[in-house]
């Protein structure tokens, strides 16, 4: 059996204990006094007063990091001009038929809205796509609807 002075020490002594006698006296290698010389000494940090120092962020966009998902793609606008230009009149307007026209990105699929930039004389149907006030009233004018 192992007796104690047979042990080996498997790794390195972290860190060495100061002011334990031997041949370091008087300040026993900590070279300074007071707050600094003690043991379990907390110096409080200088960042923390700076930031003390700064004004807090208030109102809107404070908190913003945390409900705003940023995975989520913004929604492309599509303008009535465009709309004109890419279908014939009685088609359906849905995401896919904006994807086979290439108004839209097919392999990310963004969320796409209608905007009323432009005029239109076509009669389309939309279905599942946000559609801005005043887009909506050109597509009811010219005889779409909106579902």
């Amino acid at each position: 059996m192992a007796s104690l002075n047979s042990l080996k020490r498997s790794g390195a002594r972290s860190k060495r204990r100061v002011g334990r006698g031997g041949k370091r006296g008087k300040t026993a290698g900590r070279g300074t006094k007071g707050q600094n010389a003690r043991a379990g000494r907390k110096k409080r940090p200088e960042m923390r007063d700076i930031i003390k120092k700064l004004p807090k962020r208030r109102g809107y966009g404070k908190n913003r990091g945390r409900t705003v998902d940023g995975s989520k793609p913004a929604a492309v606008a599509i303008s009535l001009d465009r709309l004109e230009k890419l279908f014939e009149s009685g088609a359906e307007v849905n995401s896919h038929s904006l994807a086979d026209k290439k108004a839209i990105s097919s392999r990310t699929m963004p969320p796409a809205k209608i905007v009323g930039s432009g005029s239109l004389t076509k009669k389309l149907s939309f279905k599942g796509i946000a559609v801005s006030a005043a887009a909506r009233a050109a597509i009811e004018k010219a005889g779409g609807t909106i579902a």
